[in-house]
């Protein structure tokens, strides 16, 4: 993409160069033919001066039939030369692009006009008789193909720019929907795993790894922790003592108490285990100690 942007910004920067120059060449053409040929002719009458009466040469028919005859002037032919090649990489440039936005089935601002290159390739196609063209024909035709060429650089860039903005755009939505797809994956994974946390099963493995983990406590300690809650709650995150108010697996009264593990403590079992296995080390120390009092008291 860059490489194509590079050749249509120099082939442009070329083209209006040689729109100035080419705009002035026909009348350069004339006006130096004539004052070369008009010297010529007078130099050559002072130099050697015919004798009386001699018949003298007519400067301006010598001119007119250098302008329309069918020799070509080299720097003429230098300028059309260029002309076709620069044109040709305009329209190159073009249905390149033209392909490209077409394979890429991208909408493009509807403002922006598709490329033609018609009347261009017309142009191109008829300097390729510039060689049997009189001078002023051909003159004209180059400048025309230079102002044709410069149109098809403007509207190639401009389809450029719409193409880029379309492309842009395209990434930009590609991206908002990759990162709404990765949130929504992520939030079914939390979902799932929570499900599966708040399984008995569930939570008894978390409270396992919690304990292991957190507190270094071994199987003797866990094996107290499952009677303690099993005579609580069941191990059911969303156990409820309607005389009492205890809540949760840990049965925290107030439930709001587990609050301070986690907002989402009426719904998690995780965030209900992780603030009753504080409280088991904060207030017994371990969880058989905890177990001791609540078989005594019936309460912990």
């Amino acid at each position: 993409m860059l490489h194509k942007t590079r050749n249509l910004r120099r082939a442009s920067a070329a083209a209006s160069a040689r729109a100035a120059v080419t705009a002035r060449r026909p009348m350069m053409i004339l006006g130096t033919a004539t004052a070369a040929l008009l010297g010529a002719a007078l130099t050559a009458g002072l130099v050697s001066a015919p004798a009386a009466g001699a018949e003298q040469p007519d400067a301006t028919a010598i001119v007119s039939a250098f302008v329309t005859g069918s020799e070509l002037p080299t720097k003429n032919a230098d300028t059309a030369a260029i002309t076709m090649v620069e044109a040709r990489e305009a329209v190159a440039a073009a249905d390149a692009l033209t392909d490209e936005v077409a394979e890429s089935g991208l909408a493009i601002d509807p403002a922006v006009a598709p490329l033609d290159t018609t009347d261009l390739q017309d142009r191109i196609d008829a300097l390729d008789d510039r060689a049997e063209m009189p001078v002023l024909v051909l003159a004209a035709l180059t400048a025309d193909s230079v102002t044709e060429t410069e149109g098809v650089l403007a509207d190639t860039e401009k389809l450029q720019a719409a193409f880029t903005a379309a492309q842009e755009q395209k990434a930009a939505a590609d991206a908002a929907q990759a990162a709404a797809e990765q949130a929504a994956a992520e939030q079914a994974a939390q979902l799932a795993s929570l499900a599966a946390t708040n399984t008995v099963d569930g939570a008894k493995a978390t409270a396992q790894q919690m304990a292991a983990n957190q507190y270094g406590w071994g199987a003797d300690q866990l094996s107290c922790l499952d009677s303690l809650w099993n005579k609580e709650s069941g191990w059911n995150y969303q156990a409820y003592n309607d005389s009492s108010g205890a809540t949760g697996i840990p049965q925290s009264l107030p439930g709001s108490k587990m609050a301070s593990a986690g907002s989402d403590w009426e719904t998690n079992a995780a965030t209900q285990i992780a603030w009753g296995l504080g409280y088991i080390s904060s207030v017994y120390g371990t969880p058989c100690s905890a177990w001791s009092h609540s078989q005594s008291t019936d309460w912990y």
